[in-house]
Parts: C-alpha cells; sequence; structure tokens
C-alpha cells in the first residue's frame, strides 16, 4: 500500500494508468496520451481494443504498457466473448487487460456463473503472462456485494480488483477502496477508477489502499504533484 509520505513524483506516475476510452477518440487523441505516458513514465495507457496496436507500436521503445479492456462498460456478453476480446487484445500488444463482471448475473445470485467467468478470464491473461484487473462496478453493488465479488477475484488470482468503468453512475470512492483492500487483503492490487481528476482525489484513493489509479486527469495530477513539492 502506498503511503503519500513516501510517494515522489516518480513513483506516483507508476501508480497511473492514462487512460482513454471516450467513444470519440481519435488518433490524434490516442498519439498525445501516449506521448504524455512516456513523458511522465506512467504505469500504462488504458486505450479501447481498436487502438492498442497503435499504443503498442508508440511506446515499444518505452516501459509504459498498454492496457485495454474487456466486456466494456456493461459486462453483459457471455464470457467465450469476453476471452476472445482478450486474445485479440493480447495478440495486438496489450500487456493488461481490465474486464468488466456479468453484473446483472451477480445481482441474480449466480455467484458461480461469476466466479467461473473471472477464472476464465484470469487465466487466460495468465497464460499468455498478461495482468487482469477485474472490474466489478461498486456503483450497482451493495457492501455485501463488493466482498463477495472481491474474494471471488482474490480466489481467481486476478491481478487487481477495479472499482469502476467510468461509465457507470458514479466512479470510485475512498470507503469503497477501503472496503476492498479490507476484502483481499493487504497484498493484492486494487485499481481506482471513474472520476479521480485531481491530486487530492488520487492521494486519498492511494491511503485508502489503491495501488494504481485509473484517469484520464494524469497530466494534471502530475502537475499538481509537482506543484506540491513531492520531487
Amino acid at each position: 500500500m502506498v503511503k503519500n509520505r513516501l510517494l515522489t513524483v516518480a513513483s506516483l506516475a507508476r501508480c497511473i494508468d492514462h487512460t482513454l476510452l471516450r467513444p470519440d477518440a481519435d488518433r490524434g487523441a490516442i498519439e498525445r496520451l501516449c506521448e504524455e505516458a512516456i513523458r511522465f513514465q506512467f504505469a500504462a495507457v488504458c486505450v479501447n481494443p481498436y487502438w492498442v496496436p497503435l499504443a503498442r507500436r508508440l511506446l515499444t521503445a518505452s516501459a509504459v504498457r498498454v492496457c485495454t479492456v474487456a466486456g466494456f462498460p456493461l459486462g453483459a456478453c457471455p464470457v467465450d466473448v469476453k476471452c476472445y476480446e482478450v486474445r485479440r487484445a493480447i495478440s495486438d500488444g496489450a500487456a493488461e487487460l481490465d474486464m468488466v463482471i456479468n453484473i446483472g448475473v451477480l445481482k441474480s445470485g449466480e455467484d458461480r456463473v461469476v466466479h467461473e467467468e473471472i477464472c476464465k478470464v484470469v487465466e487466460l491473461c495468465h497464460s499468455q503472462q498478461a495482468l487482469c484487473k477485474v472490474i466489478i462496478e461498486t456503483a450497482f453493488l451493495n457492501d455485501d456485494e463488493k466482498i463477495k465479488v472481491c474474494r471471488m477475484t482474490k480466489e481467481a488470482c486476478a491481478d487487481f480488483v477495479k472499482t469502476s468503468t467510468g461509465f457507470g453512475p458514479s466512479g470510485a470512492t475512498t470507503a469503497d477502496v477501503s472496503l476492498l483492500r479490507s476484502a483481499v487483503g493487504p497484498t493484492m492490487g486494487i485499481k481506482a477508477a471513474g472520476g479521480i481528476r485531481d491530486l487530492q482525489c488520487a492521494l486519498g484513493m492511494l491511503e485508502a489502499g489503491a495501488t494504481r489509479i485509473g484517469s484520464s486527469a494524469g497530466v494534471k495530477i502530475m502537475a499538481e504533484a509537482t506543484q506540491t513539492g513531492l520531487r
């Protein structure tokens, strides 16, 4: 878990997935996203699947990883479709996959189906040496459901549980990040995403237990971090 007092500008940057998932994002916007990621040395860029090959080419000489999404943003497609998306994305150059669970199936009480879906996607990612982040979309879940799906995610050996798509009714909250941390324990990754638009919010998520921040405001966060005296 990252504590604010231990952060530097460089270590903060390595906690950020520089994200652009808007449907109207064009080639120029993806190119700028990748250039910014290289400049600040973010952990990854997160782009829609179509743009993975371009991002991979632009980031080949850098340490910035390419992240993309599967079953996004609703999570409501069958697991074999999600697995196809994962295979295609990895083939195109993605090193990290953020997969949305089937929220409606979880709300229906079909826990076994959700658990099997998570296991299949995680296993596929790991067989190709890719990280898997499982998006649970906390805004649609009560606390018992959040804890339950976190435990499923941990049992499946996912690399991260992720709060939100950024397309739901609300995004990450520090309360949810704290709850997720208590559910998965001290070592599993937690990605906070959705509505994180400034340094104060980002630091709050890290203090609450997040290890990765998904944000389209990475450049703004880094500018604020520099201004506050982080080195």
